[in-house]
């Protein structure tokens, strides 16, 4: 069976250790459970959380994607809608915001696991 690369492990939503078990117990797109995580990965065992608070640094990985996305909705909205006034960028900005609060909660957490805990992947797990 051919590696799995960094990239899809964190785009898959898998463990960063074996690159096999997955990270959430529930798809995104779930209405509720979303946010629910495994503990330990199901098929190598490593704990996701190794400390109280260990996602806290997960929150500033959120707010720069939530940054970016507003940024470029933001640019879109002052060229192609011709600069409306600042209730009109509120209006836009805050419902995508919450649209994708699901998505960029678990890509934050996702992005922290694999590019910045420092856990190393394990070949052969």
């Amino acid at each position: 069976m051919k590696d799995v690369s960094k990239l899809q492990a964190a785009l898959n939503g898998l463990c960063p250790r074996c690159r096999k078990g997955k990270i959430f117990k529930r798809p995104f797109y779930s209405p509720r459970g979303f946010d629910e995580m495994y503990e330990h990965c199901p098929h190598c065992g490593l704990r996701y959380e190794v400390e109280p608070g260990y996602f806290i640094g997960a929150m500033y990985v959120s707010y720069a994607i939530s940054g970016g996305v507003a940024l470029v909705i933001g640019f879109m909205l002052f060229y192609f809608a011709g600069d409306p006034e600042g209730w009109v960028y509120a209006a836009v900005v805050a419902p995508v915001m919450v649209l994708i609060a699901p998505i960029n909660f678990r890509i934050s957490r996702v992005i922290w696991l694999h590019y910045v805990a420092g856990i190393k992947y394990v070949k052969g797990l």
